[in-house]
């Protein structure tokens, strides 16, 4: 098995590498959608089935989860970060499929993942309360704090890739040498454990993007 910081190239389209971590990602994003349209055909306000009961006390639970932190209407935050929970959740499971690995122990995922994150905190931080505003912060206490919370910023922001490539990338390790050490039946219940531990990653990383941006909105609006 091979393990790395950059994933092996599959195959290239002129100039251009497809890696398998891109392969992967989009097959991820294929079935997620394909899935969704299907879940989702039929659903009626009057005698919702089970599939749609099952759908909804998701959405409510994402919905007040937000709820909770933010301490507003939810609504306009659930694509994004229902999404982030969803998607990401499914990269880290993917490795569980004999011949594929986990894109989120890629670098360049992790990053690109942290890049959502970071951009999303600054756009509800301006749509809410406006550049003017929002960029004031920045100059709080004094003006010439600008550049270190500047640097606060991006710096969280990396923090976020390096602790979700770190983890995925060591987990998917260490069961490997597990595996080549005492074989198949031992690492049963560790592999069953980084079912768990894949999905608290996904949930940390929306999470941690929630309180991000409910912090640059109150933090403004004080």
């Amino acid at each position: 098995m091979r393990f790395g910081i950059f994933s092996e190239v599959v195959f290239r389209v002129g100039p251009v590498e497809v890696t398998e971590v891109v392969v992967t990602t989009w097959g991820v994003m294929l079935v997620l959608a394909v899935s969704g349209t299907l879940l989702t055909r039929g659903l009626t306000v009057w005698e919702p089935g089970r599939r749609q009961l099952v759908l909804e006390a998701l959405y409510q639970a994402i919905s007040d989860t937000i709820r909770g932190v933010l301490q507003r209407d939810p609504w306009e935050f659930v694509p994004l970060i229902g999404g982030m929970w969803l998607f990401i959740a499914s990269l880290n499971l993917v490795g569980l499929i004999p011949g594929l690995h986990n894109p989120t122990r890629d670098l360049s995922t992790a990053s690109s993942l942290a890049f959502v994150s970071f951009m999303s905190v600054h756009y509800y931080g301006i749509k809410h309360l406006g550049l003017k505003a929002y960029m004031r912060r920045y100059t709080k206490p004094v003006f010439i704090l600008l550049p270190f919370n500047v640097f606060g910023e991006v710096s969280r922001s990396l923090a976020m890739a390096v602790r979700l490539f770190g983890n995925m990338l060591s987990w998917e390790m260490i069961v490997a040498i597990l595996l080549l050490l005492v074989g198949f039946i031992v690492p049963v219940p560790l592999i069953l454990l980084s079912i768990v531990g894949d999905v608290i990653q996904a949930y940390l990383f929306g999470a941690l993007t929630l309180v991000f941006i409910a912090g640059g909105i109150k933090a403004s609006e004080t």
